[in-house]
């Protein structure tokens, strides 16, 4: 412990920039252009205003007054409703982070093949005579093994990887913003998508988002484009002065998170006619920002007038530094995660709950036997996924719905312990901004309701188009995390019991 406490303390800086790789989407902002064109930048602004503002703020709340708690959410949780429902929702939120692992493992070649050919080849390696499948399988679990193995050597090296990250994350949206000005003002002010008056900002261009069903899908997805705020706990104490760093950490990225979704949604106008570009039918939810920042390129050079070919090499260059940008916070986010959750986890619940070896911490201040665990589960999944045939993919597949909401469902815990945490007393409340009863009671029933909302239609949308196994298993996944969860504290709490 005494060398985790000489390691560097992370600044404010360095805060704002791992929450903003780890929140912060770039892609989601073409997908938002493709489905509502710029009809969606009302319902980011409305999804940042009724849950991303409110929650980010109950969050430097709990973050400051917990300052020196080493378990992040859950000893926000302890704190407020008790160990029990502490244990039951981390590890909810850990399954689900577990799954999202195994996802970004899997698929992580996609923008590396976009940096080195220019376009997603993945389909085409081959490794040792394995299929591609089963090549994309093994580079995952080497990937794996390399982040945890550098992030089990301390918070330095997650900080910097991250850092590195959001600072390219922030890059390839500088450079966005500046080729799409330069096109706007050599167009002499004219955009390739046109504004024709409100209308343009209410009603989407897209025929399949014009149903109330679908408008409200969006409305969740918008909603879920802000998650991931409270992995940020577990490295409170690995802060410098967190009661003061970790809420203006929170209220700075919140700010450049939620105008750079508004702001870079209407600038895909800039460059991009929805009908010429989507009408077609080619792009999919998985190429749209390949696609959309060729096309910025080439728009770029057609707007100065170079030849053909160059306008065609500026759009080449383009896709391969936004997958070189995607890559490396891909990478950021996966630092994080593969710390942040587990270690909230295993060192916000007691000790005793755990085999001693789980909560030892290595001369980096790191539980590394509980990181390296983690991995061996992530790649056991991942070459379960590779190797296993069409049965392991419907069973990924399975996984998958079981996660949907899983991330998201422990806000409800959080969100819903607020009160609670309010009425704590002897605590001290360095970052304080609600202190009125009323209207923090409120804001936390219009937070619930926008999540259960979210949750609740998550769930039905598949069986309103009769995908009723993927609505089972969505609806089944956090019941199923937390019964797991309630049966292992049950039997942990008992051997306690008989320790003590």
């Amino acid at each position: 412990m005494e060398s985790s406490s000489k390691t560097k303390k992370i600044g404010l800086a360095t805060l704002v920039m791992m929450i903003i790789s780890s929140i912060y989407g770039f892609a989601n902002t073409p997908r938002a252009f493709m489905q509502m064109g710029y009809a969606s930048i009302i319902w980011y602004i409305l999804a940042a205003l009724v849950f991303f503002l409110p929650v980010s703020l109950m969050l430097a709340e709990y973050g400051s007054s917990f300052k020196e708690a080493k378990g992040g959410i859950y000893s926000w949780l302890e704190g407020s409703i008790g160990e029990k429902w502490a244990f039951v929702g981390t590890f909810i939120w850990l399954a689900a982070w577990i799954v999202w692992l195994v996802q970004t493992a899997s698929s992580f070649c996609i923008p590396l093949s976009s940096v080195i050919f220019g376009k997603d080849t993945t389909s085409s390696w081959h490794l040792f005579g394995l299929s591609s499948v089963e090549t994309l399988g093994v580079i995952g679990i080497v990937g794996v093994l390399i982040v945890t193995f550098f992030s089990s050597r301390g918070m330095d090296a997650i900080a910097k990887v991250s850092t590195v990250g959001g600072a390219f994350n922030l890059a390839v949206n500088g450079l966005f913003l500046i080729i799409s000005i330069l096109i706007l003002v050599f167009n002499h002010g004219h955009l390739a998508q046109p504004v024709s008056g409100m209308s343009s900002f209410i009603h989407s261009p897209n025929a399949q988002f014009t149903t109330p069903i679908a408008m409200i899908s969006f409305i969740v997805y918008a909603i879920f484009a802000y998650g991931g705020m409270e992995t940020m706990g577990g490295i409170m104490d690995s802060l410098d002065e967190p009661e003061k760093t970790f809420p203006r950490g929170i209220l700075f990225a919140t700010a450049i998170i939620a105008v750079g979704y508004a702001l870079t949604i209407f600038m895909w106008g800039f460059s991009t006619n929805w009908r010429h570009v989507f009408g077609g039918g080619q792009v999919t939810l998985g190429n749209v920002t390949y696609v959309l920042m060729g096309n910025l390129g080439i728009a770029f050079g057609n707007a100065i007038g170079v030849s053909h070919h160059t306008a065609l090499l500026f759009g080449s260059l383009m896709t391969r530094f936004t997958g070189f940008s995607i890559l490396l916070a891909v990478i950021g986010s996966f630092f994080i995660m593969t710390y942040s959750p587990i270690k909230s986890f295993i060192m916000g619940s007691d000790p005793d709950l755990w085999p001693e070896k789980v909560t030892k911490l290595n001369k980096a201040g790191m539980p590394a036997f509980a990181m390296w665990i983690q991995a061996i589960v992530v790649c056991v999944f991942i070459f379960f996924i590779s190797f296993g045939g069409s049965a392991a993919s419907k069973f990924f597949t399975i996984l998958t719905n079981m996660s949907n909401v899983s991330t998201t469902f422990p806000y409800l815990f959080l969100v819903g312990a607020f009160p609670f945490f309010k009425k704590l007393k002897d605590i001290d409340r360095p970052f304080e901004f609600f202190k009125n009863k009323f209207w923090t009671n409120l804001i936390v029933a219009l937070c619930l309701i926008v999540l259960s909302g979210g949750i609740l239609f998550t769930i039905i949308q598949p069986i309103l188009v009769h995908q009723y196994s993927t609505a089972f298993w969505t609806a089944i996944g956090p019941i199923f995390f937390g019964a797991v969860a309630l049966i292992f504290y049950e039997v942990s709490s008992r051997k306690r019991e008989k320790k003590n």
